[in-house]
């Protein structure tokens, strides 16, 4: 496996539980981000569980490994874009997710996600992990 990934929550999530090793898919040629939405998140995951400091320290660790890609007008752009061509093709998907789709999108990234609804947008690249 070689590429660029922007990792959604649920992969991100299952990476913190310990359901899959990131260190085993981070080969030489495998450069892996988060957005931040899915810190934002992850976060807010750990602020409503049981343990929120543990947790919150689970997802500073991955931070510390995956790069938060950088946020700006551009992304907000491809956005606006996004959401529009999904509306119009009748095929919403969750707003956060029309996010983590514009930053992938803009960095040329493909989404590591179990979710199928990423399918609808565009050009945008996908794998299930």
């Amino acid at each position: 496996m070689s590429g660029r990934y922007l990792l959604d929550t649920n992969v991100a999530i299952r990476i913190l539980n310990n359901q899959i090793d990131l260190e085993e898919r981070r080969d030489p040629g495998v450069a892996v981000f988060l957005s931040v939405t899915v810190v934002g998140e992850l976060l807010f995951g750990a602020e409503k569980s049981d343990q929120p400091e543990a947790n919150r320290s689970l997802v500073e660790r991955l931070i510390d490994v995956c790069p938060v890609v950088p946020q700006n007008v551009d992304t907000a752009r491809l956005y606006g874009s996004v959401k529009k061509r999904l509306q119009q093709k009748g095929r919403p998907i969750p707003e956060n997710d029309i996010w983590i789709a514009a930053a992938a999108l803009q960095y040329g990234l493909t989404v590591a996600t179990d979710d199928a609804h990423f399918a609808q947008v565009e050009d945008l690249a996908i794998e299930s992990w």
